[in-house]
């Protein structure tokens, strides 16, 4: 955390407010940091996930841009100020880095991230080598280090609370494309991300219990009728790796979530939909029909994407 903030405070051509939060912080460092000039910590000290922390360290801030970066990220000098300038073009809502692998600087962790028709995301482009030299558009920005101008952040509302941790930034990514705008990945604003994918069942509790919220308030309702057969047949296939690798309690828990917060799921729907400018038939053409990540490979991966690929070619078209 603290080669982090040294790293944000050494930033050119921005002026740099970095703010802490802390979400139940044992690092020793935290006392000290605090001390330094062009730092505020806040927080309740308890962890209250990565979405509410987020949001309170957006409010405890006053800068024009916001930069949402993973306290285990490192950037780079002029990171910040490239994408401030990627930001000019006022079509571009959110402008992500690159961000890279700390142990291996040469190879990506995200070169943006790809979001599924069926609400699946994953990191685009992992342990690729970087051959870009223009900013890409891509479906989502990789939370891990973002910057967004305030005034979107505040169109959006920041993130939902309830998603806890996880899909929060595809959620924000997608609603930027609905609303007329689009999500750019930079390949030479860098960070070098201290990256593990865990496997643990309370991961993957909160992974799917939130795709699953995603897509039933962010999906239109033609879309939800039409990908009604397909969205089915993945639950089925996530409960039966759910049940291989061990977490089916976990998968079984998501769903009693949904049925306790269902009065917040519907409130959501309501004003994600009503919020909506470009249609869905528009937005999501942004979106990918394959399963084509090396960190979750569901049984029967290339049948579903053949499958998948045929049935999406046909329907979309009505969406």
């Amino acid at each position: 955390m603290r080669r982090c903030v040294e790293a944000l405070l050494a930033s050119v051509k921005v002026d740099i407010e970095v703010v802490l939060v802390d979400n139940g912080c044992t690092n020793p460092d935290l006392p000290d940091l605090a001390t330094l000039p062009d730092v505020v910590v806040t927080g309740s000290g308890e962890n209250v996930g990565f979405s509410a922390g987020c949001n309170a360290g957006v409010a405890a801030s006053s800068g024009e841009f916001v930069a949402l970066v993973n306290g285990d990220a490192i950037v780079e000098p002029a990171a910040l100020a490239r994408l401030v300038d990627v930001l000019a073009d006022e079509s571009i809502g959110l402008a992500a880095g690159a961000v890279r692998l700390a142990d291996e600087p040469e190879l990506l962790n995200s070169r943006g991230n790809e979001i599924h028709v069926l609400g699946v995301s994953w990191v685009g482009g992992f342990r690729e080598r970087e051959t870009r030299a223009e900013p890409t558009e891509t479906a989502g920005a990789m939370g891990a280090f973002v910057v967004a101008r305030r005034a979107h952040w505040d169109r959006l509302g920041g993130f939902d609370d309830q998603y806890f941790a996880y899909v929060e930034d595809a959620e924000i990514s997608l609603r930027t494309w609905r609303l007329g705008q689009r999500v750019v990945n930079v390949p030479d604003a860098v960070a070098l991300h201290g990256y593990e994918f865990s496997k643990v069942s309370f991961k993957f509790y909160l992974i799917e219990r939130n795709r699953l919220m995603f897509v039933t308030t962010v999906w239109g309702g033609r879309a939800l009728v039409l990908l009604g057969p397909p969205l089915l047949a993945l639950e089925l296939v996530m409960m039966l790796m759910a049940a291989r690798e061990g977490w089916l309690k976990d998968k079984l828990r998501g769903y009693g979530w949904l049925w306790r917060h269902r009065r917040h799921v519907r409130a959501r729907r309501r004003a994600l939909q009503a919020e909506r400018v470009v249609p869905d038939r528009e937005w999501m053409r942004v979106l990918t029909d394959r399963f084509d990540t090396p960190l979750i490979t569901p049984p029967g991966v290339g049948f579903l994407n053949a499958l998948m690929t045929t049935y999406w070619r046909i329907v979309r078209r009505w969406v």
